[in-house]
């Protein structure tokens, strides 16, 4: 059985158009179990007219995210930063600060390498990767830790014994192991991304900047359970609330922009099957 309470349960798998800010007011203390989002990056794509975007707009929101949470609930923040008049901005590092000023713990840093990047900067190098800050309020409840790193020499035995280090300074000797198929991943995770690879679904595009669906699915997994709550306060294409149906997870989709939020309801219906709830 689900268990959510009733204020929050009236966003639950329906599509929100509005300020998650306002919106969020209305939910319930410690109901959600995972967020998958991103928010504007500093100035770097216009994507509504209806708000400004600052600091004070996201320690607002970082203080309902922070009250929303369950215990054990993991926050995703995928960010990047500006280059204005020769130097980086580092609001992303501003707010990962900020997160664990309110109570967050940085439970991990992770890359998104992306294998497509638009022009250098003058005199910069090509900029391939933005931050995922994984944020628990508490010890994350879920990990799921994905292996998927191919080993090369999978289904052989190690050249030598195992050894692991103790505190004191010893080796313990644990034997020689045969290799898996599959190890841990690094905290790189690279993604195909551009046209016809962030997603099929043409109508996404009309977004300025979403990020694969497979970076998503991936963070589900990690951090949630089916009939998890998945919320994602910036919602923008539908990205995350598409993944969340297709690996059986609730979601709550928010956003202010009226143009994204029906763009998210067509891609729903259309590449799923499924009935979006009306606004």
């Amino acid at each position: 059985m689900i268990n959510f309470s009733e204020n929050t349960a009236k966003y639950l798998n329906k599509i929100t158009n509005g300020n998650c800010r306002e919106i969020l007011s209305n939910f319930d203390d410690n109901t959600i179990d995972l967020v998958i989002t991103s928010p504007p990056y500093d100035d770097l794509r216009d994507y509504t007219q209806e708000e400004v975007w600052n600091f004070k707009s996201f320690q607002e929101i970082a203080k309902q995210l922070f009250r929303v949470m369950k215990a054990g609930g993991v926050v995703v923040w995928v960010v990047g930063d500006k280059v204005e008049k020769g130097k980086k901005s580092l609001t992303s590092f501003k707010q990962a600060l900020y997160f664990q000023e309110i109570g967050f713990n940085m439970f991990d840093v992770i890359i998104y390498e992306k294998t497509g990047s638009g022009p250098p900067h003058k005199n910069r190098y090509f900029n391939t990767f933005e931050y995922m800050f994984v944020l628990s309020k508490g010890q994350p409840k879920t990990i799921n830790i994905l292996k998927d790193k191919k080993n090369k020499w999978a289904n052989h035995s190690t050249f030598g014994n195992v050894t692991r280090r103790e505190k004191d300074g010893t080796l313990t000797d644990k034997g020689r192991k045969v290799v898996n198929e599959f190890g841990t991943r690094t905290n790189i995770w690279k993604y195909n991304n551009g046209n016809g690879f962030t997603t099929k679904d043409k109508i996404a595009y009309h977004h300025p900047a979403i990020f694969p669906e497979k970076l998503a699915e991936d963070h589900i997994l990690a951090w949630s359970n089916e009939n998890d709550i998945v919320l994602d306060p910036f919602g923008g294409s539908g990205t995350v609330a598409k993944k969340a149906t297709e690996l059986n997870r609730q979601w709550i989709h928010i956003d202010i922009s009226k143009e994204y939020c029906d763009i998210t309801e067509k891609r729903i219906s259309e590449n799923l099957c499924n009935t979006v709830l009306p606004l």
